[in-house]
């Protein structure tokens, strides 16, 4: 119970930010005295047929006792929430301490009517039902346990809003009314529900990111040189589908076109919809292109400036009010900071980053919080995932900078069903809110495999950009909950291409069971020990020894895949020497046939790179990229990988030893 002192007080932590069905965001917070003029403006922008389902009668316009009722609550017993979008209303929820005889009343009292009204324009966007879980939170806050609703029976959306909810309750119809009666207590189907809606929305907010019809970059220089113009050069060369806009208020008035790409002054000069727009000014003349932005009717930024919470408390400011401007126009943003975002869809090709080239379509998907780690992610995965192994490439990639908005758990939403996306890749340098993602990361390792690095592991401590809430836990109790969340955590960014590579390559095994086999001694020892450190269960090595030929691999890997008592193959070999040796194309033709006649077992290659056998497994294996298979299908090839000399020794082999897959 609140003291008669707190009734009244503002409960500031009543209000959230929410994503909403479409992608965009709102705005939720408790309505005041002041909002008397924001309520009228709403109501008048509400149709006469919703304003009919909300008061069941003919109700043209609001009196000043509505209004005054309607925006003077004691926070306690009457409560109103609003929806916002811009500053303006888009929607109300509120609710009435009720007895049990239906008539005002106070605590112990314990239920209470609830009642909706949300602007035609914004219904269908699951406004309501998200008004609905934080008006109930509230309400639970405030010791009510029931709501009560009373609803005409041709309001057949705001009763699929309750129906829909998850919570246990009664309905019944008298006078011409559905009476609807639910506890609030979380029920399992209501807490899906929440996470389904949270998931859909989140999902669709990235997608929106990603998948634009058109892009502005504001920032574009006048003259060669400068990353605004080279992200405009970067999104050309990519050959992004959709239309593309420089922005420059030094333009001179008669420049038409930049680099072929038409020129404007502001965002406001563009003449039609932009879905994206990408921010290259200095940290000081952002604001007023964020606004321009909410009220062009932008979906969402990415913002490269610099100057923001990794420069102090006063760039940390900057930043909430970045974020503060850009949500209150419904926008998202990736940043600040940030390296930029690519997705290598033939029906998208964008390239909004820093990057200088496109990285090799495929179905890795790649999140960073650090420029610089995104810079060497792409730059491993070009190396190793395109002129060694293939096309094995990305099909999207986000490098968030400071996380001001978007974080590593909202792109784990959209890769959960992203059709493109097999493996999910991700290097994180904090973890704001471990519940979360645990949560998320156990639903989609079930879905798609999902490898981790964790940074900033002394310490607890996060880059100074990450201004959100971060965990504080030991960095083993972190990498264990990882662990049980079904995640593969990995040390170095170079294992964690690795990871990706073999599982986007190879299937899944059936079991622990490792067959050993090579012409080195040392290598498939220390195999062996490496694979019982992992828990695995590897079968004695067989050595076939130095002078074993192609035809002799080729028989070994054969019995082994077919050996009932094994789930994977590893193969241990050493560059041929002398003119007699096995030829590195031979060694690889030979793998390569034998490991295609059983494609149900994965196989990995371990090696010394020394020679070519890399570029030879390459050239010897099916390069085409999949179309909707997953990691876990049947396709086999033996993808290896090269050298990487910034790679500690493995634990399978010594510096120089290459565990491929």
């Amino acid at each position: 119970m609140q003291s008669p002192s707190d009734r009244h007080a503002y409960p500031a932590h009543w209000e959230a930010d929410v994503v909403l069905r479409d992608g965009g965001t709102a705005h939720i917070r408790p309505i005041t005295v002041d909002d008397a003029e924001r309520l009228v403006s709403f109501y008048e922008q509400v149709s006469d047929e919703s304003k009919y389902y909300r008061f069941f009668a003919p109700y043209p316009r609001l009196s000043a006792k509505d209004v005054h009722r309607f925006t003077h609550h004691d926070f306690v017993d009457r409560v109103g929430l609003a929806a916002t979008v811009g500053g303006e209303f888009i929607a109300t929820v509120r609710y009435d301490r009720i007895g049990a005889d239906g008539t005002p009343a106070s605590a112990p009292a314990d239920e209470a009517e609830v009642a909706f009204l949300v602007q035609d324009a914004h219904q269908g966007r699951g406004v309501a039902s998200a008004l609905l879980e934080h008006i109930g939170a509230v309400a639970r806050e405030r010791g009510i346990r029931r709501f009560a609703a009373e609803v005409l029976p041709a309001n057949s959306k705001m009763i699929k809003v309750f129906t829909d909810a998850g919570y246990t309750q009664k309905r019944s119809f008298e006078d011409g009314v559905v009476r609807l009666e639910f506890g609030l207590k979380p029920t399992d189907r209501s807490l899906a529900v929440q996470h389904a809606r949270e998931q859909r929305a989140e999902a669709r907010s990235v997608r929106r990111l990603l998948t634009p019809g058109s892009v502005a970059v504001v920032g574009v220089g006048r003259t060669p040189g400068g990353v605004g113009r080279g992200v405009l050069g970067n999104i050309a060369d990519a050959g992004f589908t959709g239309r593309v806009h420089a922005v420059n208020r030094s333009f001179p008035d008669d420049l038409e076109e930049i680099d072929g790409v038409p020129a404007h002054r502001s965002v406001r000069a563009i003449g039609e919809q932009v879905d994206l727009v990408v921010v290259a000014v200095p940290a000081e003349h952002v604001p007023e292109v964020v606004t321009e932005c909410g009220e062009h009717g932008v979906q969402g930024l990415v913002v490269l400036s610099a100057g923001y919470a990794e420069s102090g408390p006063d760039g940390r400011e900057r930043q909430r009010e970045l974020v503060r401007r850009a949500r209150t126009y419904g926008m998202r943003i990736i940043g600040p900071n940030a390296f930029g975002v690519i997705n290598t869809s033939a029906g998208v090709r964008l390239n909004a980053s820093l990057a200088p080239e496109m990285p090799r379509p495929g179905r890795i998907g790649l999140f960073a919080q650090s420029g610089a780690i995104g810079i060497a992610l792409l730059s491993r995965l070009h190396r190793r995932g395109g002129g060694v192994t293939g096309d094995t490439g990305v099909s999207t990639f986000v490098s968030s900078g400071n996380r001001a908005d978007v974080s590593g758990n909202d792109v784990l939403q959209y890769w959960y069903d992203d059709p493109d996306t097999d493996v999910a890749l991700m290097y994180l340098e904090s973890i704001g809110n471990p519940r979360k993602f645990t949560r998320l990361a156990r639903r989609t390792a079930a879905a798609k495999p999902l490898v981790v690095v964790q940074g900033a592991r002394h310490g607890g401590a996060a880059p100074q950009g990450h201004t959100v809430r971060v965990t504080r836990l030991p960095h083993a109790t972190v990498s264990e909950l990882l662990r049980q969340a079904g995640v593969i955590r990995v040390d170095t960014i170079t294992e964690l291409v690795d990871a990706g590579l073999l599982l986007a390559r190879q299937p899944l095994p059936a079991g622990p069971r490792v067959a050993i086999l090579g012409n080195s001694e040392s290598l498939g020892l220390l195999t062996y020990d490496a694979c019982l450190a992992e828990g695995l269960r590897p079968l004695p090595p067989l050595d076939l020894t130095t002078g074993a030929s192609a035809p002799d691999f080729h028989e070994a890997l054969s019995r082994a895949l077919a050996d009932d008592t094994c789930d994977a193959v590893v193969v241990t070999a050493i560059p041929a020497i002398g003119g007699a040796a096995t030829g590195d194309a031979e060694l690889a033709a030979a793998l390569s046939s034998a490991a295609e006649r059983v494609p149900g077992k994965p196989v990995l290659v371990v090696h010394v790179e020394l020679g070519g056998l890399a570029e030879a497994l390459s050239a010897a294996v099916s390069t085409a990229p999949r179309t909707g298979a997953t990691a876990s299908s049947g396709t086999r090839r033996i993808p290896p990988t090269a050298p990487e000399p910034d790679r500690p020794p493995s634990a399978a082999g010594d510096a120089g030893t290459r565990a491929t897959a």
